[in-house]
């Protein structure tokens, strides 16, 4: 094994050796006098029975293999001391989460060293309050409630304590029923039944809904686009965002967050109020003009404010607009969190540069990182890994009050949740100890620890199918009509018509194929859990995606140059097209629920149809 990956996922904050190898015992004695501990016994034991070895949990402690303790001492609620001792295992805490902690810590070690654990004692608690991961649930993809509870234990194992599911419309409100319809939405059940699962884990399911821009999937519906600052934005029907000028928009989010809020149990509620791309410049537009439109954006956020305390809550938001106009800054209450976010090192704003703004004014900050995975089969994981370990300096820096790792579905969603858990680990690890993290390495082992990967393959594969200069453009071209004169919409320019133009030589598109054709992911690692088999099919998955926009490549060529590529060609690449329209498929019903699929498949039987027209004139 390499001594690169002999090291824990998660970093320990101190670890001291002490003489000695702990005595493995025929069989394990697991021992708690509180039921809260019984789910991480639980997980442990079967971590001991993999290994080959009997284990039980058992609440009298005289004959203990490992004692968890309390003691009021360990000041950090979080926090933990493992001591291995040759005789036994202690594991002293404050907290039941501070316990389940140091669990997680032992079953590194057991995974790393087996059998062979050396004694030592191990001091640890997190460096930030708040360790969280944001997963996207409206742009397409409602993830399943197994799904969701999968991810939970998943995340929780990397001593993340929150979790947020960005909700724009994919909830069903009793009052507003036309909202989320069609859209496989959850329900107040769901979330009730979601958040007692995530609590046995000590994680914080924390309510996120749309309540100013992104507002595009209630704006569309016309009992609601009266309430749109500019109609027809970008085709839209009643664009993105809200005018906050209007009285019925505040009363909408009233209504919607009396339903929403009473289902959560957490403080904080992150209201979102990014990217209001309008405003200012549809029906508030003279009002804009006169006071600014940075103090516009704070009037309506303010009111939000009003109906967050209402309800009992302490208001999050993202930052962008208010670091767009700094001049607000000391109008803020103190009591609003921010939520400050940063995706690629090179953001003209240079937000992360300047959370101390944030931070100076007494306002509470969370550093928000991104998994890159968005516009793309396999992720831009350099660009994730970099700007998560740039940011995380930022936020010990400043004292954040927590880090957010964040992964968004844009352009349908196509992209998978498999290609976002190694940036989320990354994040994770940062969350508890940034200062002790070897960055250098932390794919090899992700794949280690959470796959089993001790020859460094997985870790290879991730790293090819996540490495594409161009994977905005390969995402987006995949469902890109080949003939097209227009480029598909999107932020990037990296479409179809832009690789034409700039001859990206057909040796590279060669490359890129062979390397994707030998990727095979699901096909090893036998003994991975049932979830973590299928987000080793949705690499396979994501591979088989990047690869076909790259086969399109030449194609679009000879067509838009009016030469006819090979009928024998076509008929293949049409083959594969229809795999891969099945395949998704399949694999979307297996991980999310069925609403909107059907978007991405229309796409798909568009390029059908299409390739047996150009086959048809042959």
């Amino acid at each position: 094994m390499s001594t690169s990956i002999h090291k824990p996922l998660i970093p320990i904050r101190s670890e001291k050796p002490v003489s000695g190898r702990f005595k493995t015992p025929k069989a394990w004695i697991l021992c708690s006098p509180w039921s809260e501990d019984q789910l991480a016994l639980t997980t442990l034991a079967a971590n001991i029975k993999h290994l080959g070895q009997e284990a039980r949990i058992n609440r009298d402690t005289t004959a203990a293999t490992l004692l968890l303790v309390r003691d009021n001492r360990i000041a950090h609620p979080e926090g933990y001391e493992l001591h291995i001792k040759q005789d036994g295992i202690r594991i002293i805490s404050s907290t039941a989460a501070g316990a389940f902690y140091g669990i997680q810590t032992l079953r590194e070690k057991l995974h790393l060293n087996s059998r062979h654990l050396t004694c030592c004692v191990v001091e640890d608690h997190p460096t930030f309050a708040r360790r969280g991961i944001f997963v996207d649930c409206s742009r397409g993809k409602v993830p399943t409630l197994s799904t969701l509870k999968n991810l939970v234990s998943l995340i929780a194992s990397w001593k993340i304590n929150e979790l947020q599911l960005n909700i724009e419309n994919v909830f069903h409100f009793a009052k507003h029923p036309d909202i989320g319809a069609d859209h496989s939405s959850f329900t107040a059940s769901d979330i009730l039944d979601l958040q007692a699962y995530c609590e046995k884990y000590h994680i914080r399911l924390v309510p996120c809904l749309a309540s100013f821009g992104h507002m595009e999937r209630v704006l569309m519906l016309p009992r609601y686009k009266k309430l749109g600052e500019l109609p027809g934005y970008h085709n839209l029907p009643g664009g993105t965002t809200l005018n906050p000028r209007h009285p019925g928009s505040i009363r909408l989010m009233a209504d919607l967050y009396k339903e929403f809020l009473p289902c959560f149990k957490s403080v904080d509620f992150n209201v979102c109020g990014d990217e209001p791309w309008e405003l200012g410049k549809g029906a508030s537009k003279k009002v804009a003009d006169r006071i600014g439109t940075g103090k516009l954006y704070l009037e309506f956020m303010l009111k939000l404010r009003t109906l967050c305390q209402k309800q009992g809550k302490r208001m999050n938001m993202w930052a962008d607009i208010v670091m767009n106009h700094p001049e607000i800054i000391p109008q803020i209450p103190k009591d609003i969190v921010m939520l400050n976010w940063q995706y690629d090192r090179h953001y003209k704003e240079r937000r992360i540069e300047r959370t101390h703004e944030l931070s100076r004014a007494g306002l509470p900050v969370v550093c928000c990182p991104g998994t890159n995975s968005w516009q793309s089969h396999g992720s831009r994981l350099k660009q994730a890994l970099d700007v998560t370990t740039y940011f995380a300096k930022t936020a010990v820096k400043v004292k954040a009050e927590g880090f957010l790792q964040t992964d968004w579905g844009d352009a349908g969603h196509r992209n998978t949740l498999a290609v976002a858990l190694c940036s989320f680990a990354h994040g994770a690890a940062h969350a508890w100890h940034s200062r002790g993290v070897d960055d250098s390495n932390h794919v090899e082992r992700f794949a280690f620890h959470t796959f089993g990967d001790k020859s460094g393959k997985l870790a290879k594969a991730i790293w090819t199918v996540a490495t594409s200069g161009n994977n905005h453009w390969a995402y987006l071209s995949l469902n890109e009509s080949l003939r097209a004169p227009k480029p598909f919409f999107h932020f990037y320019g990296h479409d179809m018509v832009w690789m034409e133009k700039n001859k990206l030589p057909e040796a590279i598109c060669r490359k890129r194929i062979s390397e994707l054709s030998s990727l095979r992911f699901a096909d090893d690692f036998k003994a991975a859990s049932p979830f973590l088999k299928l987000m080793l099919q949705e690499y396979d998955l994501a591979a088989e995606m990047d690869r076909f926009a790259y086969e399109r490549l030449p194609l679009a060529h000879q067509l838009r140059s009016q030469s006819r590529p090979d009928p024998k060609t076509l008929r293949i690449h049409l083959d594969r097209l229809i795999r891969l329209s099945s395949h998704f498929g399949s694999l979307w019903n297996k991980v999310n629920r069925p609403s909107r699929l059907c978007d991405n498949q229309k796409a798909f039987d568009s390029g059908i149809r299409e390739l047996r027209q150009i086959l048809g004139q042959s």
